[in-house]
């Protein structure tokens, strides 16, 4: 789905290397999810249920809303 390229590309070519080991695992979890899931996320649509997720799409969500 372009959209989520729009919104993980820049995320992994400029916030992923400085992640810790924790967070850049939780990414890769990240990317197994669907993506009408992951759409939802990042439209703040829903929240996911796994606390892990959460975290991941939080920072995400906070580096995306840094960069405008």
């Amino acid at each position: 789905m372009l959209e989520l390229d729009l919104v993980l590309q820049p995320f992994l070519e400029k916030i992923y290397s400085t992640l810790p080991p924790d967070d850049q695992q939780r990414f890769h979890k990240l990317l197994d999810c669907e993506d009408q899931e992951l759409f939802g996320w990042f439209l703040q649509k829903e929240n996911p249920l796994d606390p892990d997720l959460q975290r991941i799409v939080q920072i995400i969500r906070d580096t995306r809303a840094a960069s405008f």
